[in-house]
């Protein structure tokens, strides 16, 4: 029925300014040492509500609807058992593996519950976002993806990537309709390689390397034992900073492939063009940049890179969209509270 229609293209935006979020971080960080923690569940939610109502869709903004005493809740929650934990190990071995068993299989069921409760306390016009994913699928995504891609050494992590975003994506709904993610394993493996090569010549490169420094070492006069750790410590700094670039890389060319490959309600379509470089760029200068001023510049930071994120994000509209939004609001007629009380408390990592 939409055939015909125009496709127009609305970018997402980000105008939230480093000197305002500032501010609100700043605050948060004092009041939660004050407080001995408890004000973090109030600091999430000015946080997300700052970076939500300043990001922007066809010039209207998101909003977050989380109350601070669900957060507080879920945490005392995570905190209560990740203590018990902790008690067991020490009390009895056996009983801490048994332990461990238990929060690994709990772990889907609680990533499952932390997305649609985050889903559903988020809206866009008056329209509420909605999760419809399970166990099973959790378990494949957070679970068995990730257990799969480090046992094949990165070799299968594009299906694990392709599971997650699946399962993300084909559970979210915004007002009763439907999203679906239609990436192919090839399109994953297509933004895969680089990466992959980068990782595979970092190996061939220093491996060799760190070989023949520690074997020719007693031959080299003034080479002893504190020069070949010195060695060591700086092939093993710049194997991590291959590997996070590398990483970098690999996850902004998934993510460009999972958006640019899901549909709305089947007429509307996102999109995501991210320069794999500039991200790169843009995340490492960010911590460089963060541990030089000891933390301070963390929001500008947190805000640089959600504006670059969000601007490289869009959604190619079939039709009149206001229109369109109004429509869902007539169906949805679930807006309010009812939501946050069916849902209870989150529990997040």
């Amino acid at each position: 029925m939409d055939v015909g229609q125009k496709r127009t293209v609305a970018r997402f935006s980000f105008v939230g300014s480093a000197g305002e979020y500032f501010g609100i971080w700043i605050v948060n960080i004092l009041l939660t040492i004050l407080t001995l923690g408890i004000y973090s569940a109030w600091a999430k939610v000015r946080r997300m509500r700052y970076f939500y109502g300043n990001t922007f869709l066809d010039r209207h903004s998101f909003e977050y609807h989380a109350r601070p005493l669900q957060i507080l809740v879920g945490r005392i929650v995570a905190f209560v058992l990740i203590v018990c934990y902790n008690i067991l190990v020490n009390l009895n071995p056996i009983a801490g593996g048994i332990a461990f068993l238990g929060l690994v299989l709990a772990f889907p069921f609680l990533i499952y519950r932390g997305i649609r409760f985050h889903a559903r306390v988020t809206s866009y016009r008056n329209v509420r976002f909605d999760f419809a994913g399970g166990y099973g699928g959790a378990f494949l995504a957070y679970v068995a993806g990730p257990f799969l891609a480090m046992v094949t050494l990165g070799i299968l992590a594009p299906l694990a990537s392709r599971w997650r975003y699946r399962y993300l994506f084909n559970n979210l709904r915004y007002g009763g309709r439907r999203f679906a993610c239609g990436a192919t394993i090839g399109e994953f493996f297509g933004v895969w390689w680089f990466p992959a090569m980068i990782t595979i010549g970092m190996f061939v490169v220093l491996g060799p390397a760190v070989a023949l420094l520690t074997g020719f070492s007693p031959f080299v006069p003034g080479f002893g034992q504190y020069a070949i750790i010195a060695v060591i410590y700086a092939v093993v700094l710049i194997g991590l900073v291959a590997y996070s670039v590398s990483g970098l890389f690999y996850v902004a060319g998934v993510r460009n492939v999972a958006f640019s490959a899901t549909r709305f309600d089947g007429r509307h379509r996102l999109d995501s063009d991210l320069f794999r470089r500039r991200y790169a760029w843009i995340a490492i200068s960010n911590l460089l940049v963060t541990v030089v001023t000891f933390g301070l510049a963390r929001p500008w930071a947190a805000v640089r890179m959600a504006r670059y994120t969000w601007a490289s994000t869009a959604l190619a509209i079939r039709g009149e969209f206001g229109t369109y939004i109004s429509e869902l609001k007539d169906e949805s007629g679930v807006v309010g509270a009812e939501f946050m009380d069916f849902e209870g408390f989150d529990i997040g990592f």
